[in-house]
């Protein structure tokens, strides 16, 4: 068994036996957290205390029995008015149940799991979970829960096991796939076609402002200057908070490499099909590229003549990790008075502390080291003015809360255009 929560709220889960389940005549193993994700997501995996063996056939027989007392039918009750639902796994596939169902003014508990396992070979390839026997839920009633397990042969391969989970016919649909194509061809033609305009406007306006000697006085004050050209010598000029904006860079790059890492390693690599295999995958991939977070980052605050490097590599080493962890251990705090099963145990903490501080931290000393030696000399592409130049007042749709708005219409009709085929599939 698993985690048991509020179906209507996915990320609100507890251990299964914080309610008053009981548990079989066999000895109850806990579990201990086999990967670092499994602990960050709160698996807590127990035995069921079902005796299930490979082939072996059960009838319907009962395995425990519990007493409601006040505090269990209150407990019950409230797992079934809020829709509880259930996670357990049998040889690392996962199943789900519901606890119970509200019929009218009374509140009842589903007492028998009927298991139907399929088996190709000496392997179990799928399994299927049937709730059954309503009993209700009264003060110091007497409930018996029950099991039976039934075992077919199948036909699925085990390296296909867990296709069932993908819904495969979902992919199916031409109307999904036609949007996908849609939308990517449109994003190329966008990028193309503003690419183009800008290297074909912007190719002369380069020569033209990276030479002083060509431009006399006369034509620097009387020229067509408009737009961004009115600013073109301050573009590069260094940033009040130089360290912060090189870090923030930085990790920008990194986060965009082991984004399309681990979507790469999902597609290929099926890791899906293990618990916790996404986050580990994420964390490793995020602290091996370290190196490209310092790079970037000590490449920029190099270029633009920062001098405090070892205070820029340390921020842009703990930036994102110190903001991340900072959220999920205040979280973490909410969760341990709640007794939730996402509470992040303290030898977790350690574990990741330990990342950020001896692998992340050097790698990261890496790259800056490596940026700021091979790519940390200014190459900008205009001159930069000895005096800024003042900014002129904005007109009101020039502020930024104006911009945000029109500049995100397009991503989020893209966005919603997405989501509606995609529920337009689920429904069909």
């Amino acid at each position: 068994m698993n985690t048991v929560g509020p179906y209507h709220n996915r990320q609100e889960t507890y251990a299964y036996f914080s309610l008053p389940f009981c548990v079989g005549t066999k000895v109850t193993i806990g579990h201990y957290h086999e990967t670092l994700s499994e602990a960050l997501q709160g698996v807590e995996l127990e035995f069921s205390g079902l005796d299930i063996t490979f082939k072996d056939n059960v009838p319907a027989q009962q395995f425990c029995g519990i007493e409601l007392n006040d505090q269990a039918y209150k407990a019950l009750v409230y797992a079934v008015k809020n829709h509880y639902w259930y996670q357990m796994y049998i040889d690392d596939l996962p199943i789900w149940g519901i606890v119970g169902e509200i019929d009218g003014d009374h509140y009842y508990i589903w007492t028998h799991k009927k298991f139907d396992i399929g088996y190709n070979g000496n392997r179990i390839v799928e399994v299927n979970l049937t709730a059954e026997n309503k009993e209700r839920l009264v003060p110091d009633a007497k409930i018996p829960f029950t099991y039976e397990v039934n075992w077919k042969k199948s036909n699925i391969r085990f390296e296909d096991r867990f296709d069932k989970y993908l819904d495969p016919n979902f992919f199916q649909h031409r109307i999904h796939w036609f949007s996908i194509f849609n939308s990517f061809m449109m994003v190329i033609f966008l990028v193309g076609l503003v690419s183009m305009i800008l290297m074909r406007t912007l190719r002369k306006d380069y020569a033209r402002y990276s030479k002083d000697d060509d431009l006399d006085d006369l034509e620097k004050d009387l020229g067509d200057e408009y737009g961004w050209k009115q600013v073109h010598g301050d573009v590069f000029r260094p940033v009040p908070h130089l360290a912060l904006f090189s870090a923030l860079v930085g990790a920008g790059y990194q986060l965009t490499v082991v984004t399309l890492a681990v979507i790469i390693f999902t597609i290929f690599g099926e890791l899906y099909t293990e618990r916790g295999s996404l986050l580990s995958t994420a964390i490793f991939i995020y602290a091996a590229t370290s190196p490209v977070n310092g790079y970037f980052g000590g490449s920029l605050y190099a270029r633009m003549g920062g001098k405090l490097w070892i205070k820029q590599m340390l921020l842009s080493a703990f930036l994102l990790p110190v903001l991340v962890c900072g959220t999920a251990f205040l979280i973490n705090f909410i969760a341990m008075y709640y007794h939730a099963s996402r509470a992040i145990p303290f030898g977790s903490m350690i574990a990741v502390m330990s990342i950020c501080t001896f692998v992340i931290l050097p790698l990261t000393l890496v790259g800056t080291v490596l940026g700021r030696n091979l790519a940390g000399q200014p190459d900008y592409p205009c001159r930069i003015n000895a005096v800024p130049r003042p900014i002129p007042e904005k007109k009101w749709f020039m502020e930024p809360f104006i911009i945000i708005i029109m500049g995100g219409i397009l991503p989020f009709g893209s966005i919603f255009i997405e989501i509606h085929n995609l529920d337009t599939c689920l429904k069909f």
